[in-house]
């Protein structure tokens, strides 16, 4: 059940996000299968301007895991906390070189010291800063 729980969650989040691109004027794709590297292809025709996005969802605020190698400086991340169902969605979008340039802050201790964590995640509290930065798409 708990997979099937993680399955809805994402593509939840990958189909909330486009929906949110589309109503920003944002043509945005949703690639579907497993496995993938990139959850959606957008353009926004105003400037011409192509992105990858990679969109990872829970359901409650909690950490999201995602270890630095699988970060790409070129794609954009959307964190999505979906919340319960009558509540909205909280969105922080950022790009991955952000990430990548300060890992303490957005992994914290996941991989300093001796003892490199063997399930690293960015927490929401760094992201904090990237709530509804929609505005990365301009």
């Amino acid at each position: 059940m708990e997979r099937i729980d993680s399955q809805t969650s994402g593509m939840s989040g990958e189909f909330l996000t486009v929906g949110k691109l589309f109503k920003r004027g944002i043509q945005a794709s949703l690639t579907l299968g497993n496995a993938k590297s990139i959850d959606i292809f957008a353009l926004n025709p105003r400037n011409g301007k192509n992105f990858n996005i990679q969109v990872k969802s829970l359901r409650k605020r909690n950490c999201f895991l995602i270890k630095r190698e699988a970060i790409d400086p070129e794609h954009i991340y959307v964190f999505i906390i979906l919340n319960k169902p009558e509540e909205n969605e909280d969105y922080y979008i950022v790009k991955g070189s952000e990430i990548l340039s300060d890992l303490n802050k957005f992994f914290g201790s996941c991989y300093s010291g001796e003892n490199v964590s063997s399930m690293p995640a960015i927490n929401y509290g760094p992201l904090r800063a990237y709530k509804d930065n929609w505005q990365i798409f301009e």
